[in-house]
């Protein structure tokens, strides 16, 4: 046999009701939707008749929003899309904490929200114009991130005031087979206003729900979440050291590492290495490494 005629691999069989799989998951999209739209004209409104001030307002708009991702989380358990083992969940949601996770699905942020209360959080800027997602966004005075100047403000500010601050500083969802590539702003908003950083690490498999990927192209089993908070990180460790631009890239490699880590003893037995992109290579290879260039010119 040539090898141009050797036969692919057998994709893997079906399992775990792959057919009911298949029509929960797409009732799981219609009611993500549908819900994202009753909030905004059923919900939202009413709370904004009682009195109180803008932070009050929010205050209770996240509350709307944490019960709903929670009851989002168990219908997508009950169905048997998924199991999820969240480890640590009684650490997070605490004053000036910035929650800093990796993003490997679509559901990352649903599990965060639906287990912290009244945290903030820094997502896309195309939430905001969302029909379905608009809503929320705003009356929850979420972070959108459109890289400006003032959403570095906004961010170190609230963290400063004592809010929780979910990041996912990839600002995408990770690549398959690929570690997380993370850009320095999370590590810059972290030196300027958070008083602790606690890295969550998300692993999933099989891998679903990735950038591009359609909802009906479920895997041949249920997807396992497991999510374990880490050891909390003093951002003084580097501010305290390092001018501030120096110090941001430190910090970064420093998760780089941490992250790259953790996923690589973890990942599932068989499952491919996962590549590493230039800035991951660096992190693992020589995090302590001195930058010459860094010191000179403060980049």
């Amino acid at each position: 046999m040539t090898p141009s005629s050797t036969p692919s691999a057998a994709p893997p069989p079906r399992q775990d009701f792959w057919l009911w799989r298949l029509v929960a998951t797409g009732m799981a999209f219609t009611m993500f939707g549908v819900g994202g739209l009753l909030l905004r004209l059923l919900v939202f409104p009413p709370q904004r008749l009682i009195p109180g001030n803008a932070a009050d307002r929010q205050r209770r708009a996240r509350w709307a929003l944490n019960r709903t991702f929670r009851f989002f989380i168990r219908f997508m358990v009950r169905v048997g899309i998924l199991t999820v083992d969240f480890k640590g969940a009684e650490r997070l949601g605490r004053p000036g904490q910035m929650i800093l996770a990796n993003h490997p699905s679509l559901l990352d942020v649903v599990f965060l929200v639906g287990h912290v209360k009244n945290a903030n959080c820094i997502v896309k800027h195309g939430l905001a114009r969302n029909p379905f997602t608009r809503g929320p966004v705003s009356n929850a005075g979420y972070i959108t991130n459109d890289e400006s100047f003032d959403m570095f403000d906004r961010a170190a500010d609230v963290l400063r005031k004592g809010e929780t601050l979910i990041v996912f500083p990839e600002g995408t969802r990770t690549p398959q087979d690929s570690l997380p590539r993370f850009h320095r702003g999370a590590c810059a908003i972290a030196l300027r206003g958070a008083r602790v950083v606690t890295p969550v690490v998300i692993r999933m498999n099989p891998r679903s729900l990735t950038k591009g990927e359609p909802w009906y192209r479920i895997p041949p089993c249920r997807m396992r979440y497991v999510i374990q908070v880490g050891e909390d990180i003093d951002p003084a460790t580097w501010s305290n050291a390092h001018p501030l631009p120096i110090a941001g890239r430190r910090m970064n490699d420093y998760l780089h590492a941490y992250f790259d880590a953790e996923l690589t003893r973890h990942a599932p037995a068989g499952a491919p290495a996962p590549a590493a992109g230039p800035d991951n290579e660096q992190a693992r290879i020589a995090p302590q490494v001195e930058s010459k260039l860094d010191e000179s010119t403060g980049n």
